[in-house]
């Protein structure tokens, strides 16, 4: 069976977008090509920035049709992670709010992904 170890984003400029999560997400930039630059999550799994005018074959899908999320440990995570990116310049979708799968909130990278940050309701 094949394994699960990639995330993929298409965007417009790999190099800038690479700088955004390697700030957002204070992870490092550990590959960096001429069309795509590679930061580690976890366990294995890598986020791919990709410069969409190099994929192939070509993409055809929208940004913010789908979402990468986050999880954090409680609401206030939830919060301080929200002031932080708000302050870094994201754009931000939905402030923090309380809904029926935890507390969270939605920024925008430059490129229209969806990124959620989520805590799990208290039990």
């Amino acid at each position: 069976m094949a394994e699960f170890n990639f995330i993929l984003l298409h965007v417009r400029d790999h190099a800038a977008s690479a700088a955004l999560y390697a700030e957002l997400l204070g992870l490092p930039v550990v590959e960096q090509k001429d069309d795509i630059s590679i930061l580690p999550l976890r366990d294995g799994v890598m986020l791919g920035l990709w410069a969409r005018a190099t994929v192939a074959p070509a993409s055809s899908g929208q940004a913010g049709a789908s979402e990468i999320a986050f999880a954090v440990a409680d609401a206030a995570a939830v919060e301080r992670v929200h002031d932080a990116w708000r302050a870094q310049g994201l754009t931000i979708a939905q402030t923090p709010t309380a809904m029926p799968f935890g507390t969270t909130f939605v920024g925008i990278d430059p490129d229209g992904h969806r990124l959620r940050v989520v805590a799990p309701p208290l039990a």
